[in-house]
């Protein structure tokens, strides 16, 4: 399987990358919190287009974790839970990260399966490939592998 990403002007915002059965997201940034939205885009990426959800709600998420890697984890296992419980897609992000808590906004809208066409379903976040990292250039990586 190929690696899938999205680039923004010259830089790769995100990527997707091939993990036995399951699925690795990757997301990058400037920052750690933009690095987090960007991982959070590649989850919804294996659902469906994140183009095609329209940010009509916003549901307010908050986790805290002992360290960066399991804060990742908990952010994006905590999405998997709101799109569970809301039946809800979301395409937008906003995350602030202030010592071991993050504190979220995530805009979507309902699941319409003729438009959104969801291709599977994520179960949620695990410890594999977990890494948040700051590059020697300076850019921030938040990846691990999902379960679908």
């Amino acid at each position: 399987m190929m690696t899938v990403s999205k680039t923004d002007a010259d830089s790769v915002d995100w990527e997707l990358f091939p993990h036995v059965a399951d699925m690795g997201v990757r997301g990058f940034g400037q920052s750690m919190e933009e690095a987090f939205q960007h991982a959070a885009l590649a989850l919804t990426s294996i659902i469906c287009e994140p183009e095609n959800i329209h940010p009509e709600v916003a549901v307010e998420i908050r986790c805290e974790a002992p360290d960066e890697e399991l804060l990742l984890a908990d952010w994006l296992n905590a999405l998997v839970y709101e799109m569970s419980v809301r039946k809800m897609l979301f395409g937008r992000f906003r995350v602030a990260i202030r010592g071991n808590s993050l504190a979220a906004t995530a805009w979507g809208e309902a699941v319409d399966r003729e438009r959104h066409q969801p291709a599977v379903e994520v179960k949620g976040a695990t410890y594999t490939e977990l890494k948040v990292l700051r590059e020697a250039g300076g850019r921030w990586v938040a990846q691990c592998v999902v379960d679908v």
